[in-house]
This record gives C-alpha cells, sequence and structure tokens, in this order.
C-alpha cells in the first residue's frame, strides 16, 4: 500500500537536527520547483537526495544554506529549522548561517593559491592570521579530510597540481575548517573516478561521527552505500523518505520502486 512521505517521517526514531517543515515551498519568479515539503533529518548522520534531473533535490539541498538567495526573483514559503532555529530568522546573518554550513560542490574548485591557503582563506578572510591557529586548522581539517599524510609535505604548492580526487578532498578539508555542523554535498563524485569516489565515500562516513550530512547523488549504488536515510523526489515532490535499506530494498511507494529499480529516471 502507498504511503505518503508524512506517514513514513513521523515513524522517525530520532530528534531532528534539520527541518524542512509547514509545507515547504519554493519558486524561481514565477515557476514553483518545490510542493509541500516536510522533511525531518537526523544529527550525524547521511542523508541522501535522490530522485531525476530536475526534480528538485539541488534545489532543497541549496535551500538549507540559502544559497539560493543569491538568485534573483527567488520566494519561498514555510521554514527550515536547523537546532530549533529558523534559517529565515531576521535576526540571523547569512554568512553566521554559511558558517554553520559546509558546502561541497559537483565540481571540485580549489582556488588558484596553495594547498594551504585554500583551507586558512575563509580564516584569513574574518581576520584570523594568527599563523599557530592556521596551522594547526590546515592539518586538523587535512587530517579529517583523510588528505594529510600525502599532502603534508607540499603544502605550499598550488593545489591546481593535485589530482582530480585530491582536489574534491581538499574542498572537503576547506568545508570542515571553520568546523561546521552540517555538510551539504551536491553530486560531490560525478566528476571522480571509482577510485577516487571510493576514498570519497569512506571518507563520508568518516566525517558523519561529527557532520550531520546531506548528499545528493544520482548514483543508487552511492546512496545505498553511504547514506543512513534516503528521500526519493519527483517533479517537486518528497515522494518517499524512509531509512535507506528500507527505499531499496522495500519501498512503500510504487515510483520509488519503480526508480530505485531503474524502470524510470
Amino acid at each position: 500500500m502507498s504511503q505518503t512521505p508524512e506517514t513514513t517521517n513521523a515513524r522517525a526514531d530520532f530528534e531532528p537536527f534539520i527541518q524542512i517543515k509547514d509545507n515547504y515551498n519554493f519558486w524561481y519568479g514565477s515557476t514553483q520547483v518545490l510542493f509541500d515539503m516536510n522533511l525531518d533529518i537526523p544529527e550525524k548522520q547521511v542523508t541522501a537526495f535522490i530522485g531525476p534531473s530536475g526534480c528538485g533535490k539541488s534545489t532543497l539541498l541549496r535551500s538549507i544554506n540559502r544559497m539560493n538567495d543569491l538568485i534573483e526573483g527567488i520566494h519561498h514559503t514555510g521554514d527550515i529549522t536547523i537546532a530549533d532555529q529558523s534559517i529565515y530568522d531576521p535576526s540571523l546573518e547569512v554568512i553566521s548561517l554559511r558558517k554553520r554550513i559546509g558546502m561541497v560542490f559537483q565540481k571540485y574548485n580549489p582556488f588558484p593559491k596553495s594547498i594551504y591557503e585554500n583551507i586558512v582563506f575563509s580564516l584569513r578572510i574574518a581576520g584570523r592570521n594568527k599563523k599557530s591557529e592556521l596551522d594547526e586548522v590546515v592539518e586538523r581539517s587535512l587530517r579529517g579530510a583523510a588528505l594529510w599524510d600525502e599532502v603534508k609535505d607540499r603544502l605550499h604548492e598550488s593545489a591546481l597540481s593535485m589530482s582530480g580526487g585530491q582536489m574534491q578532498r581538499l574542498c572537503i578539508a576547506r568545508a570542515i575548517a571553520n568546523n561546521p555542523e552540517v555538510i551539504l554535498m551536491d553530486e560531490p563524485c560525478s566528476a571522480l573516478d571509482p577510485i577516487a569516489t571510493g576514498k570519497v565515500e569512506e571518507l563520508i562516513h568518516e566525517l558523519k561521527k561529527d557532520y550531520t550530512i546531506v548528499i545528493v547523488t544520482h548514483n543508487m549504488q552511492q546512496a545505498a552505500r553511504v547514506s543512513d536515510r534516503t528521500a526519493f523526489f519527483y517533479l517537486g515532490k518528497l515522494i518517499e523518505y524512509d531509512v535507506t535499506d528500507n527505499i531499496f530494498m522495500k519501498p512503500s511507494n510504487e515510483q520509488t520502486e519503480a526508480y530505485v529499480s531503474g524502470r524510470f529516471g
């Protein structure tokens, strides 16, 4: 029997850390792209957003850190909260919100600077220039991204000399330099080869010990491997949300079953 996302969501056995709530809707100009979203995301787990291209999953991901605000003509109804605080609270500065949320993009995008300066860039912008502090952040972040042993002897070489997989892990190190609470990943492995993808997936397993992770992926196998919970979207609507094993092995919704089995999408 088909089950609504709200019914599945209501069975959640966790205290939500991120909540998309109050029937969250989102528009680009006059075009509505998200419809009546309600979704509770647990702390220090990996939640995967899956669905065909154009289903709204990246739009929802980028709503969590208000990156969509950079696009002219957007508007929304409903709310998103992190640790019970609305991200739209007028007293909350967007810059301070984004410090709490690391972002890793589909295409690795290191700055044309040294490995070291890539990681400390945001700290320098904030006026934090004490060498001992920067050194500590660089080592902590590179260790957190499982990259320290590979690059510790060439920290002052250009980041652009790294392999693609190393560049993506550098971008993850850069994302965790500010000690965020949440890491958002938008197709983080789509530009990587299978070996580099495996390293990033192993890293995601380690990172969830310290961070709440939300990942958008088109790769069904990847979602099954790395996530604790999975949300399936179609045409801007949340179709089903449950423990990942249930989504892939015994989905409640026929559309979900058709998508994860490869019959459409």
